[in-house]
């Protein structure tokens, strides 16, 4: 159960961020005769060796184009001086894919993560891709997790959160696609956008004769994060003064428990406006619990798009994001680098996919 939240009517301003794991890679291998067991070359050795980079050594043993016969025989050599053995996922066995995806998610409770996940997947499988998932919300060594990645992938794809400089950093020649990073970036990046989403929603409250909104926001600092900014000004833009209830994780639990208190503290609220479609999914329930009308007295809106939020009554108003969207756009990005049609930062790197206001009947 995540910790506790506080309810406040002003807000500050400030960002939180996310973190990362995925398991390790086994190292060793079982000793042929008796006595220590010896140490598996990487990748790496072999490349050290060779004189050439980590894909270069992929091209070179599954037989890829890109490389010279001269420079493929070098690796060749290297390897067998080695005793390298590729493993299953660096040879495609899985799927025959010749290429190896890590994707960074932060918490696989969340039905976001499977969405994502689940649109990755699907799209890297008709591209010939292998993808390995590292859940870095629940892992515990996250640090250990992430250079797992960069042992055994050719891209990282997801959510790095805060420590994205230095986990990039220790993904090292690793080409990476960051998903949403916070800030501006020069690195390459898909950027999840709810600007024009909110406007228009804000837009869409006022039609509508709302006139005290709460906004349910989720941030580890205490303070509004960028979303709830976002809310925050483009609802006092139009004349509200929105109360704010921030809890320290977006999961349903804190929305409800959040609503129920704004319930009892703000008498006339009128409108909730949550974090994520989870959050908002709490908020249905503490509603339905203190026998408030939705949409009647309090409408409810959320922000993802989870399909989950078609399958409750009322349907939840959401802005939702196309996750297929932006898993192409993520190996779009992947597949350019590793080409070497793409550099690694730089405007050529940055994309944008958009929130979209979908009205259902909660709000």
């Amino acid at each position: 159960m995540a910790g506790p939240a506080r309810l406040s009517g002003s807000a500050d301003v400030g960002d939180a961020g996310g973190a990362v794991t995925a398991a390790p890679a086994s190292l060793r291998r079982p000793p042929d005769t008796v006595g220590p067991p010896a140490v598996r070359a990487t990748i790496h050795d072999v490349a050290a060796a060779a004189g050439v980079s980590r894909q270069t050594v992929t091209r070179a043993m599954n037989g890829l184009y890109g490389i010279s016969a001269a420079t493929k025989e070098r690796v060749l050599a290297a390897a067998a001086a080695l005793d390298y053995r590729p493993s299953r996922f660096g040879r495609g066995l899985v799927t025959g894919g010749d290429r190896q995806l890590g994707l960074v998610v932060n918490d696989l409770r969340n039905p976001y993560s499977p969405e994502l996940a689940a649109a990755v997947l699907g799209l890297a499988a008709g591209r010939g891709w292998n993808v390995m998932l590292a859940d870095v919300g629940l892992a515990g060594d996250s640090d250990r997790a992430v250079q797992a990645l960069g042992v055994q992938t050719d891209v990282v794809v997801g959510y790095l959160g805060a420590r994205a400089p230095e986990w990039i950093e220790r993904l090292g020649s690793v080409p990476v696609v960051e998903l949403d990073p916070a800030g501006e970036v020069l690195r390459a990046a898909v950027r999840i956008d709810p600007t024009a989403a909110i406007e228009e929603l804000a837009d869409h409250l006022v039609r509508t004769g709302v006139r005290h909104p709460v906004i349910v926001d989720a941030s580890e600092s205490g303070r509004p994060s960028s979303r709830g900014r976002l809310m925050l000004d483009a609802l006092r833009r139009r004349g509200y003064l929105p109360e704010v209830a921030i809890a320290d994780a977006p999961t349903a639990e804190l929305g409800a428990a959040m609503t129920a208190r704004a319930l009892d503290r703000f008498r006339r609220l009128d409108a909730v406006i949550a974090f994520n479609d989870v959050m908002a999914l709490g908020v249905l329930a503490a509603c339905r619990r203190a026998g408030v009308d939705v949409p009647g007295t309090v409408r409810v809106v959320g922000v993802d798009g989870l399909a989950t939020g078609t399958l409750v009554s009322p349907t939840l108003t959401t802005l939702g994001v196309d996750l297929d969207v932006v898993a192409g756009e993520a190996l779009d990005l992947a597949l350019g680098m590793l080409a070497g049609e793409l550099p690694r930062s730089g405007a050529a790197v940055q994309r944008t996919v958009r929130h979209r206001l979908l009205l259902r009947e909660s709000a």
